[in-house]
């Protein structure tokens, strides 16, 4: 049988011993993984890059329940100045928007919110008329993948129903609000 010469054994007893107090030591280690820092900013949802507020200068109910149904808010009942919100969840593709009716006061501007917290696919919500013309409201209407924000100003509409949809996903994501 071979016998290990003396000197590596003395090494190998040096390496286990400094292997055995680094794993036992108080201390931090003098290294840490972080990913590499972004070299792009992260989009924004909202246009302006900060939660609107409404008149009164409190955030409105979007800023501090971004996924709160129009149920939900009191506001969302159609008074003057609103502020309704649509959420597209995660899978939205498949499952719509939530919800998928609100209700808005006739000849009375207010602000729709669309919270997009699906990261899959690409959403945007645009409203359309009877006739299926895209009502011009102020704000990007562009298609974007969430998690994000867009915040519209609606101008006054007159009473009737009109459909919201997003255009990547017209057959499974529509909505309709009433406007009475």
């Amino acid at each position: 049988m071979r016998r290990l010469p003396a000197s590596f054994l003395i090494v190998l007893a040096v390496i286990a011993a400094a292997s055995l107090a680094a794993c036992s030591s108080g201390a931090a280690p003098s290294w840490t993984y972080a990913p590499a820092p972004s070299t792009t900013p992260a989009p924004s949802g909202a246009a302006s890059g900060a939660p609107s507020a409404g008149a009164s200068g409190a955030p409105s109910p979007s800023a501090v329940a971004p996924s709160a149904s129009a149920g939900q808010s009191a506001a969302a009942s159609g008074g003057a100045g609103a502020a309704l919100t649509v959420a597209a969840p995660v899978g939205a593709a498949t499952t719509g928007f939530d919800p998928t009716t609100l209700e808005a006061a006739a000849d009375t501007a207010f602000t729709l919110t669309f919270d997009n917290q699906d990261n899959q696919a690409p959403h945007n919500l645009v409203l359309q008329d009877a006739s299926g013309t895209a009502v011009a409201v102020e704000g990007d209407t562009a298609p974007f993948t969430g998690p994000g924000t867009r915040t519209y100003q609606v101008p006054a509409l007159a009473a009737g129903d009109y459909k919201y949809v997003c255009q990547v996903h017209l057959t499974t994501m529509t909505g309709t609000l009433s406007v009475n």
